[in-house]
């Protein structure tokens, strides 16, 4: 009988840095996650338009996104109901698993994540409260129900970005109202609603997203 774990885990060969191993010691990371059905790189396009100061580390999902899509997915796309809860947690205890393997520890970490990306941002902070300097949520959503960790981020309030479009139509309704009523209580809360834009990142976001990480610098 195979004992090979099933769990899915971050593949650190396809991890995209920054920065070399000797440059990251005694810098905080900033670690991205993308959307349904793309990749580690989509999001590093981002790199030069934010701070130096941060290493960046942009992870790809651990599974396969299903055809026709060609690329990857933190967990299945779900329905108004939102995803199932197993499933985001194990993918969110894959990307603490991918923390803790690291040679060279951060002094800090940020994340950023768009769509599913941002889901897995606000989980993340939900699984490990206090490992986490702050969360960028670009045209993303909290998750439905509670987590043991919801108690601790209401009383320390770590800040958060959330940034949407007045014209997305991926995120449904109720993820968008269930973000709106959670965020307020569990965060220190900072973001821009942009009018007309659809599921994507505006050079308004981006701009608004470096200046968000140089005052957590």
């Amino acid at each position: 009988m195979s004992t090979e774990s099933t769990s899915p885990q971050i593949d650190p060969d396809a991890v995209i840095w920054s920065a070399s191993e000797s440059d990251r010691e005694g810098r905080p990371l900033l670690v991205l996650m993308h959307g349904h059905g793309s990749h580690e790189g989509d999001l590093f396009g981002l790199a030069p338009s934010l701070p130096l100061e941060p290493v960046i580390a942009s992870l790809r999902a651990p599974h396969a996104a299903p055809w026709p899509l060609d690329g990857w997915s933190w967990f299945t796309a779900g329905t108004d109901a939102g995803p199932d809860r197993d499933e985001v947690n194990e993918s969110a205890d894959a990307v603490i698993a991918w923390l803790d393997s690291l040679t060279v520890a951060p002094t800090s970490v940020g994340l950023l994540g768009f769509s599913q990306g941002g889901a897995m941002v606000l989980q993340l902070m939900r699984r490990a409260p206090s490992r986490f300097a702050y969360g960028i949520v670009l045209a993303g959503f909290v998750t439905p129900g509670e987590e043991p960790g919801d108690t601790e981020l209401a009383e320390s309030r770590p800040p958060v970005f959330w940034g949407r479009g007045t014209a997305d139509d991926v995120i449904h309704d109720s993820a968008i109202l269930r973000t709106t009523d959670w965020l307020p209580e569990h965060s220190t809360l900072s973001g821009r609603i942009y009018e007309g834009l659809g599921h994507g990142i505006n050079q308004q976001g981006v701009a608004d997203i470096r200046g968000f990480i140089e005052r957590q610098l």
